[in-house]
């Protein structure tokens, strides 16, 4: 027998110490002029109004508040160009890939419909026109042509005759696993034309689209490791990079880093110190370091390094925490840090894990002139 419908629902030797976690530039959220259509039926399946005057919005990093800030028309306007400008482009790339290989068996309504299906045992087809924006006529053509190729099969519900429930037969789950190879192979084509640095960039942008003005998904997994081989690399040029991009700071600073590391894989034997490495799905994301400080039961908080991508999702909490725990169960009497003024995030987080700050000073040892400071918490 069938299950009923309702189980099938969806269901370093120098005083400097840089401590890394880029700051998310807060902007305007001023929404998408557009509504989307079915490709099929021409139907509107949803869409985002234009914003109006005082629907300009930022987000506080730090503390998660929301700020009501006015946009001008002119500057509304332009931002509207600029989003139709990228709309046009990303449809033209997205249009390549929905397209496929020429030999393509498979309609992209086929496709979309085979992908869903293949997420889950059973779905009522009442959900799956939900979910794909199809209409009623639609969905049942296009499902009878997938049961007639054997893709599919559809029975009535046990405890609602009224409902349908379709389901991929073990043809249906081959074709979707040839599809989705071929969508994968296409997308890291065209991923491969970029250098790694540009990839995490544009997968970051994606990231911070989804996050504004996406449906909500799964919290993904946050997982902190001890570093392996090739980690302490991976930081040294993370950090360059990040702070190179985002905050100007020159070659000195990598090399700093470089020192830092380098002393700390000296002394990997060391009881006293320790290194985590922060993984989002299983992506490095993140780092920190503490190492024994200066002064005799002082130990350092260091190299505090996150990712765009990982923003937002409670990693740098979560590796400040595990550094301070540690250092207290290895009899620190305090803990240090040096970090710069502009991460306004991370320096949120040092003043909520119990740091105050106890010192600063201008320099200019890594190009800009900025301001960095000292920051301290007894254990």
């Amino acid at each position: 027998m069938n299950p009923g419908c309702n189980a099938a629902k969806s269901r370093v030797d120098t005083h400097y110490d840089p401590v890394m976690l880029a700051d998310p530039r807060p902007g305007s959220i001023t929404g998408f002029p557009y509504v989307w259509t079915n490709s099929d039926t021409g139907s509107p399946t949803g869409g985002i109004r234009l914003p109006r005057a005082g629907d300009g919005a930022m987000l506080d990093s730090v503390n998660d508040r929301v700020k009501v800030v006015p946009v001008p028309d002119s500057v509304l306007t332009e931002r509207v160009a600029t989003v139709r400008a990228f709309n046009r482009l990303y449809t033209g790339v997205i249009g390549v890939l929905d397209e496929g290989p020429a030999d393509a068996e498979y309609s992209l309504s086929e496709a979309r419909v085979l992908f869903e299906l293949a997420q889950q045992d059973q779905l009522q087809v009442s959900d799956l026109r939900k979910r794909l924006s199809l209409d009623g006529g639609y969905a049942s053509r296009l499902l009878g042509r997938l049961e007639t190729r054997g893709l599919v099969t559809r029975e009535r519900c046990a405890d609602d005759a009224r409902r349908q429930l379709v389901t991929l037969t073990a043809q249906g789950r081959a074709a979707f696993a040839d599809l989705d190879h071929r969508s994968a192979t296409q997308i890291g084509s065209l991923l491969d034309q970029f250098a790694d640095t540009d990839q995490r960039r544009l997968l970051g942008a994606m990231g911070t689209i989804t996050a504004l003005v996406g449906e909500s998904a799964p919290e993904p997994t946050v997982a902190l490791r001890a570093p392996r081989p090739g980690d302490l690399g991976w930081v040294v040029h993370r950090h360059g990079a990040l702070y190179a991009e985002e905050y100007g700071l020159d070659e000195r600073f990598e090399a700093l880093v470089a020192r830092v590391i380098a002393d700390f894989a000296e002394h990997r034997d060391d009881p006293r110190q320790a290194g985590w490495i922060a993984e989002l799905d299983g992506e490095r994301v993140g780092s920190i370091f503490c190492t024994p400080g200066d002064e005799d039961g002082t130990a350092k908080l260091r190299l505090l390094l996150l990712e765009p991508v990982a923003r937002g999702h409670g990693v740098g909490k979560r590796l400040v925490r595990e550094c301070v725990e540690f250092a207290s169960a290895q009899g620190y009497r305090s803990m240090e840090l040096w970090t710069l003024s502009l991460l306004a995030a991370a320096r949120g987080i040092y003043r909520g894990a119990g740091f105050e700050l106890v010192g600063e000073e201008k320099t200019d040892a890594f190009g800009p002139l900025v301001t960095g400071e000292t920051w301290r918490r007894e254990l």
